[in-house]
């Protein structure tokens, strides 16, 4: 005999989908590739952050304004090594793109739908505490995040690519350069590039605590284990909920 606590697999269910007898089941939504990237790419994106304001404002100078020895070569290389593993997190998840689950996919990156549109105005209204009740249901990311996190990876691209366009030019000629020599002239001139790069980084400065924000703020309302499926690949729904997704669960890839 089971207690109300304990997990089960459910009559007829795949095994990956877990029932428990609280009105609560696990479900298996993220790849663990997905979940690497994440921490990883959290990390560099932090990183990235403390390293590219000093950079461009360096805010660790004494009263005499003086630094430690070497200090801003040790925060451009950190600097470069940070945005060089971001870059490689970045084609591991254009890669899982094409591969991954309807969760993870092209399909639920960006709201093209006439529905999820509309979904997309119900879930703003439910974060504005206005008829939340009438909020669809997502086991995976709603058409409001899925907006968001296209924003986010379209200002990722644009922030790979002027940092990469400064850092050609200090070796004019070579092969960083070469390859985006095209982006000063673009965007009118290499201090337009440099504004420009300062001034996205803004954007991950104030998407980071907010993200945190409403994560921890979901899973202390709702108690669904969503910290937690970023380490785990699944969290708790409940059973009494319809969830627009549903029919999206698939066999988890390990």
């Amino acid at each position: 005999m089971t207690n109300a606590t304990t997990t089960t697999v459910a009559r007829g269910e795949a095994p990956w989908v877990r029932q428990n007898k609280v009105g609560r089941r696990w479900v298996y939504l993220w790849h663990w590739p997905i979940r690497a990237m994440h921490w990883i790419s959290t990390g560099c994106v932090t990183v990235l952050i403390v390293t590219g304001l000093f950079i461009g404002r360096p805010y660790f100078l004494t009263s005499t304004g003086n630094t430690p020895a070497f200090l801003m070569g040790w925060m451009r290389f950190f600097h470069f090594l940070a945005a060089a593993i971001f870059v490689a997190t970045a084609m591991v998840r254009v890669y899982w793109l094409f591969i991954g689950n309807k969760f993870e996919s092209f399909s639920s990156l960006i709201p093209w739908r006439t529905t999820q549109w509309k979904n997309m105005a119900k879930v703003l209204k439910k974060y504005l505490l206005i008829e939340p009740e009438r909020a669809p249901h997502y086991l995976g990311h709603n058409p409001l995040q899925q907006a968001t996190y296209s924003l986010l990876y379209l200002i990722a691209i644009v922030q790979i690519v002027t940092g990469f366009a400064m850092y050609g030019l200090s070796n004019p000629g070579g092969l960083i350069y070469t390859l985006f020599a095209w982006v000063v002239p673009f965007f009118g001139g290499a201090q337009i590039v440099r504004l420009l790069h300062h001034v996205l980084t803004w954007f991950f400065v104030i998407f980071l605590p907010v993200h945190i924000y409403f994560t921890v703020r979901a899973d202390a309302l709702h108690r669904e284990g969503r910290i937690s499926s970023m380490v785990s690949g699944g969290r708790f729904v409940r059973d009494d909920l319809p969830y627009v997704d549903e029919d999206k669960l698939e066999q988890p890839y390990e």
